[in-house]
């Protein structure tokens, strides 16, 4: 039921106003003074606020200013018995709703008021997705390779420039994208994304560029395509390496001409979109086996991100648990818990294969499947967290054996990242290839291993 407050000094002109209200199914407060009304809005809720100009006291333009300074605004409609177009336009200006003259139509007022609460409504719901905007992208984590991501962020975010995230299943480069658009040129206009591994290959074409009524079998309605519907905004296309040949071309020819033809269409359209793309593949390999267009790849390539696994930055694990810990605290209307440090240390002892993604279901899980336990601690953790975190590391009697025991690990892992080509793991380590055998024989490595 939407709420109502009536303002106005005659108590004849409350009462009538009340009862045609109530009548409609409206719940109706009244007032009689500015002070009053304000008073009202502070401790209550209202949808709509029917203000007359001329009250004793603080008057209606007055009392509109103050309510416009309140965190939640309701529309105010102002009402003048002898208004003038000059008392409109400041009425107008100062933020409301609109302005009817007395004697009242009922019907007028009706009308009105469906439209101011429709407007509020509109309001509410634009305020809301801003703020869901705002969360997704907040970055969570002070490790270097964040704090660095961070910078990065806001040093190309305010241009125009194209953009590839690289980055494991779970990373978070949906994230990277959205505080990208949040702190650019462009984030009053919309933002859009499309998983290109999700869409079949049949129907990828059709969601980004659109079709025309009769186009395609069955095609009874028209659609229109994410790229028009990105125009003026930010387009992410999320896993873009799973495009087949021919979207690729057809997204290669859109980036260089700005403008497409969507199926069954004369004349193409002209877009401005700025495009993030992002993927889990390395597309240097899917070029050289034939699967990715090497003239896209430039394209899209002009600023590289890289979002690291959460293995590779375990001493946000912390952090982060607590954040997913707040943040479904208030998705579910439960009180926040805490978590032991015990628990959290099994956290940042395992390896997160699902990197942050895994960690958020797993905070998620915490959260619904111990809805009385406040203090959350390592026996409340999902059997694998906490068999795998409970593992106790290699105890060394050195400081050398540890920092031997870390370089053969780190050598070890290089090697397997090159195919075990001991040259290209040389000049990824900066080393010469000389040094590079030696440091193997001393640490035990042979070539095969």
């Amino acid at each position: 039921m939407n709420s109502i407050l009536v303002v106005d000094d005659e108590a004849e002109i409350r009462k009538s106003l009340r009862g045609v209200l109530e009548d409609e199914g409206f719940k109706v407060a009244v007032a009689d003074s500015g002070e009053s009304c304000l008073e009202s809005v502070r401790s209550g809720s209202f949808d709509v606020v029917l203000l007359d100009i001329w009250l004793r006291g603080m008057d209606g333009l007055q009392t509109l200013k103050k309510l416009r300074e309140l965190e939640s605004v309701p529309e105010v409609i102002m009402i003048s018995g002898h208004g003038t177009i000059e008392t409109a336009v400041r009425a107008t200006k100062l933020g409301a709703f609109d302005f009817v003259e007395k004697p009242l139509s009922a019907e007028r007022i009706l009308i009105l008021i469906k439209n101011a609460i429709e407007a509020k409504r509109l309001r509410d719901e634009n305020r809301e997705y801003r703020r869901q905007l705002q969360a997704k992208s907040v970055i969570v984590g002070e490790s270097i390779p964040m704090k660095a991501l961070r910078q990065q962020i806001g040093l190309m975010a305010p241009t125009n420039g194209r953009v590839l995230i690289y980055g494991e299943s779970g990373t978070g480069k949906e994230l990277v994208a959205h505080a990208i658009h949040a702190q650019s040129l462009r984030k009053d206009k919309l933002f859009l994304e499309l998983n290109c591994a999700a869409i079949p290959e049949d129907f990828i074409e059709a969601e980004l560029f659109g079709y025309r009524k009769g186009a395609l079998s069955g095609a009874s309605t028209e659609k229109i395509g994410i790229f028009e519907k990105s125009d003026g905004g930010t387009l992410f296309l999320d896993e873009v390496g799973d495009m087949s040949l021919k979207t690729q071309a057809k997204v290669l020819r859109t980036l260089d001409e700005q403008r497409f033809t969507p199926v069954g269409a004369d004349e193409p359209i002209t877009v401005d979109v700025r495009l993030i793309a992002a993927t889990n593949k390395n597309l240097e390999d899917e070029i050289a086996t034939g699967n990715f267009r090497e003239d896209l790849f430039y394209r899209l390539n002009v600023i590289p991100f890289y979002v690291p696994p959460l293995r590779e930055r375990t001493e946000d694990v912390p952090m982060l648990a607590r954040h997913f810990l707040k943040e479904f605290a208030s998705t579910y209307g439960r009180r926040t818990r805490e978590i032991t440090d015990d628990a959290i240390g099994a956290l940042m002892r395992y390896s997160w294969p699902g990197n942050v993604r895994e960690l958020r279901n797993v905070i998620e899980r915490l959260v619904i499947m111990n809805p009385s336990v406040f203090r959350l601690d390592r026996k409340h953790l999902p059997p694998l967290v906490y068999r795998e975190g409970t593992r106790k590391a290699p105890e060394y009697t050195s400081l050398h054996q540890a920092r031997s025991a870390y370089e053969r690990d780190y050598i070890l892992k290089k090697l397997d990242e090159n195919h075990g080509n001991v040259s290209r793991t040389a000049e990824a380590l900066g080393l010469e290839r000389s040094h590079m055998y030696r440091k193997m024989r001393t640490l035990g490595i042979s070539v095969k291993e």
